[in-house]
């Protein structure tokens, strides 16, 4: 089963029994806490109702404890949190313009954007196969864009402020949500041609938003100043030394520099351009996590990993500033921002794909070219996700779910917007048609070989390449789409 399942049994035990000053430094497992605070509350919460489950799982010492009781309360309490999500759905759904005629209740794009979220399938399997917590963590982004969408400004930015203390992954959107209520919140008018009316500033609604993030963080993360460990805590959600990339490349930039190193390395080598005995045997393909030094490419730091970063996201940042274009403009700079954290973050997981493939989901719905898009952007992120569920049973699962959930994307999709131009070019669709063979040679043929005893890598770095390929793809597409917009469309004053 999953590690995951292990690192969440790990996490009650902790918080069940020791004191708030050991929680993080606990390290008899290896899968010490490294989620903020608030997310150690919860599992603190989930640990007094474990307990009438199977007290054992509670135990610090009982490393890699699965009984069924503690499987069945993991994956139950995994569904009941889902609850936040699903209303957050509910929630997104009610900001969606229905103007869009439709024949039939399957055809309208609040259901389309219901079941493209509530069945979205790397969702579904990271969540109740795999095993996290993303659901509500998700449902808690969404309701925040929702509300923000609906103008309930102070009520987004307080969901948002506690869903950073719950999982600090979410950072990768934080400018899109500065910037938006600066913009929207803080700057109450503008002038007729689009710019801001500087007297408009409002100095109390910057206060209170300033109050809100300062009283969470507060909460979050006071008790640890008071007692001195907050350097420890910082050590414990930012652990640089774990390297560039996860075990698995998640399909990003990085991927493809990867990628790259090595094959100049095995070509340096066959024309003597470098000693065989002072590189590294197999530095990053081992599946371990941890730093290494790239053969011929530069080898890459965590500052210009966020410098790579910055830059990226510095463009949708500064649309959403002089072009706004309302809530629409957020979630494009949302998703860009996501993106582009994706693209260039230090030590990104595969999962976090989602964090742009779901707020994508909302303008799916509402522009043929974002459909395209989102369309390129899903199959490919959730096909990346695949090497998560690499046992034989689960084989058949993820396929069947994933077909089931990208045949209703593309028909849906293409149903909404049948009468504008096909969504996807021809290029675009034998990149996307070629992900088939791809996957029989890494699941089926592969494994048959003896290539797998020498090279157990190779389905893991293919994979990772051809979905870095394709993602990096969607990014530029979906950034020269929106900056096209901004340059052609003037702003109307909000």
């Amino acid at each position: 089963y999953s590690t995951d399942f292990e690192v969440h049994r790990n996490w009650l035990a902790i918080t069940h029994n020791l004191p708030l000053s050991q929680w993080y430094y606990e390290a008899t497992s290896e899968w010490t806490l490294d989620y903020p605070p608030f997310f150690a509350w919860f599992e603190y919460a989930l640990s007094h109702i474990a307990k009438y489950f199977d007290p054992q799982m509670l135990v610090v010492e009982n490393l890699n404890y699965a009984s069924r009781a503690t499987i069945f309360f993991q994956r139950l309490s995994v569904i009941f949190t889902d609850t936040l999500f699903i209303y957050a759905v509910h929630e997104c759904c009610r900001c969606v313009n229905g103007k869009r005629a439709a024949k039939d209740i399957l055809e309208k794009p609040t259901f389309i954007l219901a079941v493209l979220l509530l069945w979205n399938f790397g969702l579904l399997i990271v969540d109740h196969i795999h095993f996290q917590y993303n659901g509500f963590l998700f449902g808690l982004m969404l309701l925040s864009v929702a509300r923000l969408c609906q103008k309930r400004y102070l009520e987004g930015a307080l969901l948002f402020a506690v869903l950073l203390h719950f999982k600090h992954i979410y950072m990768y959107v934080a400018p899109a949500y500065g910037i938006y209520l600066l913009r929207s919140y803080c700057f109450t008018a503008n002038n007729a041609d689009g710019s801001l009316k500087w007297r408009s500033f409002s100095f109390l609604h910057l206060t209170l938003l300033v109050l809100i993030v300062c009283l969470v963080s507060a909460l979050s993360l006071g008790p640890f100043l008071v007692l001195g460990q907050l350097p420890q805590v910082i050590s414990r959600l930012f652990p640089f030394k774990r390297g560039l990339c996860h075990a698995y490349w998640a399909p990003n930039f990085w991927a493809l520099y990867n990628a790259v190193d090595k094959a100049l390395t095995i070509l340096g080598l066959k024309c003597n351009f470098l000693d065989g005995k002072t590189i590294p045997k197999a530095s990053m393909t081992g599946g371990l996590v941890q730093e290494f030094q790239h053969t011929v490419l530069p080898s890459v730091t965590p500052l210009a990993t966020l410098i790579c970063t910055f830059i990226a996201i510095l463009p949708s940042v500064f649309c959403l500033w002089f072009k706004p274009q309302g809530p629409r403009g957020f979630v494009q700079c949302l998703v860009l921002c996501a993106l582009s954290s994706f693209m260039f973050g230090w030590h990104v997981h595969e999962k976090a794909i989602l964090l742009a493939i779901l707020p994508l989901s909302l303008l799916s719905i509402q522009r043929a070219k974002d459909a395209g898009i989102y369309l390129i952007l899903t199959t490919t992120g959730h096909f990346s996700l695949f090497p998560l569920l690499f046992t034989a049973p689960e084989l058949p699962i993820k396929i069947l779910l994933m077909l089931l959930f990208t045949v209703y994307s593309f028909s849906s999709l293409k149903s909404l917007f049948r009468r504008e131009k096909p969504l996807l070019n021809w290029l675009e669709t034998i990149y996307l048609i070629q992900l088939v063979p791809l996957e029989i040679f890494c699941e089926i043929i592969f494994p048959l070989t003896p290539w797998k005893r020498h090279f157990p890598f190779v389905p893991l770095l293919l994979t990772s390449v051809y979905c870095a390929l394709g993602i990096t793809y969607a990014w530029l597409k979906l950034y020269v789409s929106v900056l096209t917009e901004r340059i052609s469309v003037r702003p109307k004053a909000e």
